[in-house]
């Protein structure tokens, strides 16, 4: 018996909307996002970078990150305009559109990626600081501002906003003092890089500066403070990264022309030799290092909290999701990050950090990007947001990323993406309940409906699967019937559990609530199953009107599954049943129980008069019986019996043939009657199985009468199952259509 999985997540209540401070477009959008974009990996790795790979593989890299960049920014523009973005950001998008299993598979690693950026802004500051002073520890001036600028994000969160135009005037008289330098030397354009034994590859050095455009999600993390976040959002973000794109433009022209490709390597600080203001360049990279630091400092706790509140972390993890103060600041999520902080910055080397970070951000904005393209695709009515992107830029930034991480680096982008498959599988099975909808509901509302459209109305043998209406009742009363239609689908076919109810009984709205009761009661004992209650003045009636009207287009059950008849005064309107359903070209499979033997598992014996009919349907069911991992032990014994020693000789050697050519492993057993009747050989030959499958006849006058008989055959049997198969259907064909040709 399969096993629900593990527990459901309780409930979960979205964080309170900050109060509305009135931002605008510049200052809560534009230089957020520009001042993140403008930081360590520009001053300290950009002469690094020409270096490498020159002028013409500068501008390059510069355009092929800014080209993914901006195609995520039109995601992240049309999903922040369609909906409030709370704290999380990206996992918060994310999460409310492809669900939260994707949500947390992406948001975990987003989490990590804003802690590492944490440490790649505190040791490029310190790198910074031990190079102009002198006579430092790196290691110790880097834990020492890590430490300084979490416990401001602690006490102070409100300085960053504060302090920011103080900080762009800075990088800006930065920018200034370097365009109106001079040269370190004479010496012509460094078009193509240092020579390739002494530089680093083309995707190596990437990896080290895609970080530096990934500052996009610092305006979006802002929208509950913006006063309109709709026009904010867009504008802000495509202008905070047209800027650093022209910026880091200009900057590769201005570093190529004035030194050569071995001192733009070998020296971090080298802006600061040409400038014309050398301490210029440090108000600039350490205004920068130190708010990123800041800001990733305050947006790396809010994912975790996020996370936290969702049910996505552990339930021990819960007291992470706490907020402090009127402002509900996750000042112990700030205390977590610290900590991983600083075990990130006691590895203290950028170019190993940066490609890291690289493959998180790349994730993120993988995910981003299909999210939106996702939504835009579906047109669901719900996704009407104000700035639109057509869905197939949102694809094609989707497939960027993934390209450019293979490109960096195969194996660890086959790594991320298992780490992300299994935080999303893990996810899955903890069955994590929502409050909000996402567009998940809507990819398969949208499979469906053309699915349904490409469903041929007529079954072909090929793609033959049983799709079971299973009339039991109270699926308590009757749970074996449940249980075999379970076993015999294993996850290839549907499964209707269904019922009638007396008329009046129950309304439409107590029918669903009753239906939504069998559905939670199948789900807790492991079955995937729908649900399907009617009401009619008797249960033939209503069993009838089930098998005439329940579907959907061509996607109808192809098999009924029924349980025996004890009550003699039913009998005849069962066995009328029995043959409204074979007219209406169904399989009829009834199952007659028998309550002291039970399943044992072991054994399924097959009465077998031919492929043809009811012989290829039975051999078909009993295949897919042993699929079940219940009966994976099971052994089918295929059954026939001939009237002498003579016919036995050459139907063992047919059958042993036909066996070998099917490939299902079953045991053929050749009977020799003797002159002994059928019922004395099936129940010496089949007493001890645990199922048995016969054949019946199709539907004739005074069936009542042959039903009848052949349940008084069938007494003190095992557990067995009467099968009739549907007319007009060759189900010999399911068998030989995937045999290989003999030569």
């Amino acid at each position: 018996m399969k096993l629900p999985f593990g527990r459901r997540a309780e409930s979960r209540v979205e964080p309170p909307e900050a109060a509305s401070s009135g931002l605008g477009t510049f200052g809560g959008v534009y230089t957020p996002s520009l001042l993140t974009i403008l930081g360590v990996i520009m001053y300290l790795r950009f002469g690094w970078v020409v270096g490498n790979v020159g002028l013409i593989g500068t501008l390059l890299v510069v355009t092929l990150s800014t080209s993914i960049t901006f195609l995520t920014s039109l995601s992240i523009c049309a999903i922040a305009t369609d909906r409030v973005v709370r704290a999380g950001g990206a996992y918060h998008m994310i999460s409310r559109s492809l669900g939260i299993e994707t949500g947390g598979a992406v948001g975990i690693p987003l989490y990590f990626a804003q802690a590492l950026s944490v440490a790649l802004y505190t040791i490029g500051f310190a790198e910074s600081v031990v190079q102009t002073f002198g006579g430092l520890n790196q290691l110790y001036v880097a834990l020492i501002t890590t430490i300084v600028v979490a416990a401001l994000a602690l006490t102070s969160a409100s300085i960053a906003i504060k302090a920011q135009y103080l900080i762009m005037g800075a990088i800006s008289l930065s920018l200034l003092s370097l365009l109106f330098g001079q040269p370190l030397e004479n010496s012509n354009m460094e078009m193509w890089g240092a020579p390739a034994s002494d530089s680093e590859p083309f995707w190596t050095v990437f990896a080290i500066f895609f970080p530096a455009v990934t500052g996009i999600m610092s305006g979006v993390n802002m929208s509950g403070d913006l006063k309109d976040p709709t026009r904010s959002i867009p504008i802000g973000t495509l202008a905070a990264v047209g800027t650093g794109y022209v910026i880091y433009m200009v900057l590769p022209i201005i570093l190529a022309m004035r030194a050569d490709a071995s001192t733009l390597i070998a020296e971090p600080l080298i802006m600061k030799q040409m400038a014309f203001w050398g301490d210029a360049i440090l108000l600039g990279v350490w205004g920068a290092t130190l708010s990123s630091a800041l800001g990733s400092f305050l947006g790396a706790p809010r994912v975790l909290q996020a996370l936290a509140r969702d049910g996505v972390l552990p339930r021990w993890l819960s007291f992470l999701g706490t907020g402090s103060g009127r402002d509900d600041e996750p000042r112990v999520g700030t205390a977590v990050t610290l900590g991983v902080a600083i075990a990130i910055v006691c590895i203290g080397d950028l170019n190993l950090i940066a490609p890291v970070l690289t493959m998180f951000f790349l994730t993120t904005y993988m995910v981003l990007n299909i999210s939106a393209g996702i939504e835009g695709f579906l047109q669901s009515p719900s996704f009407r947001p104000t700035f639109r992107v057509h869905w197939s830029l949102s694809l094609l930034g989707a497939l960027g990323c993934l390209g450019v991480m293979f490109l960096i680096d195969a194996l660890t982008t086959v790594v991320a993406a298992i780490i992300v498959l299994g935080i999303y599988i893990w996810l899955q099975r903890r069955e994590l309940e929502t409050t909000w909808g996402d567009a998940r509901r809507g990819i398969w509302m949208a499979l469906l409906r053309e699915g349904i459209f490409q469903i041929s109305h007529a079954e072909d043998a090929k793609n033959w699967r049983p799709h079971i209406l299973v009339l039991s009742g109270i699926p308590r009363k009757r749970w074996s019937l449940i249980e075999l239609a379970d076993a015999l689908t294993h996850n290839r076919g549907l499964i209707t559990v269904s019922s009638v109810l007396p008329s009046g009984k129950r309304d439409v709205a107590q029918q669903a609530e009753s239906e939504e009761k069998i559905r939670d009661y199948l789900e807790r004992r492991g079955v995937q199953a729908l649900v399907r209650l009617v009401t009619a003045p008797d249960p033939f009636e209503g069993a009838l009107r089930l098998v005439e009207t329940y579907g959907l287009g061509p996607l109808v059950p192809n098999t009924i599954l029924l349980g025996d008849s004890e009550a003699p005064e039913r009998r005849d309107r069962y066995c009328q049943l029995i043959a409204q359903i074979h007219r209406a070209k169904r399989n009829v499979v009834i199952f007659r129980e028998n309550h002291d033997r039970g399943f044992g598992r072991r054994r399924i014996d097959v009465w077998w008069g031919g492929l043809q009919a009811n012989g290829g349907l039975m051999l078909i069911l009993a295949y897919l019986l042993r699929t079940d991992i219940g009966w994976h032990d099971a052994e089918i014994y295929l059954k026939l019996v001939v009237p002498d020693r003579t016919a036995a000789w050459a139907a063992e050697i047919n059958v042993d043939n036909l066996m070998k050519q099917l490939r299902i492993g079953a045991v053929s057993q050749v009977l020799v009657a003797d002159d002994r009747p059928f019922n004395a050989i099936l129940h010496e030959s089949s007493g001890n199985a645990d199922l048995v499958f016969l054949g019946m006849a199709k539907p004739r006058d005074n069936y009542t009468q042959y039903y009848e008989g052949l349940q008084a055959r069938t007494a003190g049997l095992p557990p067995t199952v009467f099968v009739l198969a549907a007319p007009g259907f060759a189900f010999e064909e399911v068998l030989t259509e995937s045999t290989p040709s003999q030569k």
